[in-house]
């Protein structure tokens, strides 16, 4: 199997198992279920998720065994994403090529709605940890569960601190701050849970560590970059935003030429750590790659 197919298999098997929540009912917040629903189901390249299986599968092949996290990982990254087109962050209108959870809906459902999928996303791995027999792997879990909330915790510090410097000129050290934090959190979580759940050793978590914050500044730095000269029929939103709202990107300070180095530079230090782990490696070396070179 060659990595788009595979690629396209771990997609499919995260889509199908999102779909199974939030069923359209006839209970009294079936609008807002509709509107949970509605974002989860946008059309998301399912990083997170795929990263967290990857991991597991350097160690062991019953990835499955990761999915509670990843499916409660999709939910976070997406409430955020609700919570980052409002009107008070970025005013955004457009995602994935359709309109924003509050332009579809409206602010109230939509700011409840992503409160609702961050709340969502404990009720599936702790549903997940109150059936686990196995003591060692209850110990795993907890540790786990324990990461997805710091990465939480950090996401929210980076977009605070994205939407407090809007306007102002940062410094290098302060842009990586931020993107590390608000982009890189979830990404370097998704790596580290699951590499926690299939016990790997705190050598092996510290190569992946190094290879997780490399892919997750790059795909902040390309994400910038296909700000400032993507194709918005590709990535579903309007090019130039950044530009226009002054915000601080790795493009509108140091420039096209520039970001384009940084991300050659973070995407070969990735590659050149996780080569450590051989021929189980291929995937995550094509994704690193395919970060690097996507479109949207």
């Amino acid at each position: 199997m060659n990595f788009k197919e595979e690629l396209a298999d771990y997609q499919k098997y995260i889509d199908d198992k999102l779909d199974e929540y939030f069923k359209e009912d006839n209970t009294y917040e079936k609008r807002l279920r509709e509107s949970m629903r509605y974002s989860l189901l946008a059309g998301g390249k399912r990083i997170r998720p795929i990263l967290m299986f990857a991991t597991y599968r350097l160690f062991k092949d019953d990835y499955e065994q990761c999915l509670p996290f990843a499916v409660g990982m999709e939910m976070i990254h997406n409430a955020s994403l609700i919570h980052d087109d409002m009107p008070c962050i970025d005013n955004d209108d457009f995602r994935h090529g359709k309109p924003t959870n509050h332009k579809m809906y409206d602010e109230c459902t939509a700011l409840l709605a992503a409160d609702a999928l961050f709340n969502y996303s404990n009720i599936v791995i702790t549903d997940d940890l109150r059936d686990e027999l196995d003591i060692k792997k209850i110990s795993m879990k907890i540790m786990a569960l324990n990461e997805l909330v710091k990465a939480k915790d950090r996401m929210i510090a980076g977009e605070y601190y994205d939407s407090v410097s809007e306007g102002e000129i940062l410094s290098l050290e302060q842009l990586e701050y931020m993107h590390r934090n608000k982009t890189g959190a979830l990404i370097r979580e998704s790596v580290r849970i699951g590499a926690l759940l299939a016990g790997a050793t705190n050598q092996e978590l510290q190569i992946l560590m190094n290879y997780a914050d490399n892919i997750g500044l790059a795909f902040q730095i390309k994400d910038d970059i296909l700000s400032e000269i993507g194709d918005s029929r590709k990535t579903g939103k309007p090019v130039g935003n950044d530009r226009e709202r002054r915000k601080a990107t790795y493009v509108t300070i140091y420039g096209l030429e520039k970001a384009q180095e940084l991300l050659d530079d973070v995407i070969n230090e990735a590659m050149a750590s996780i080569r450590a782990f051989g021929d189980k490696s291929e995937f995550l070396l094509n994704l690193a790659l395919y970060i690097k070179n996507r479109e949207r």
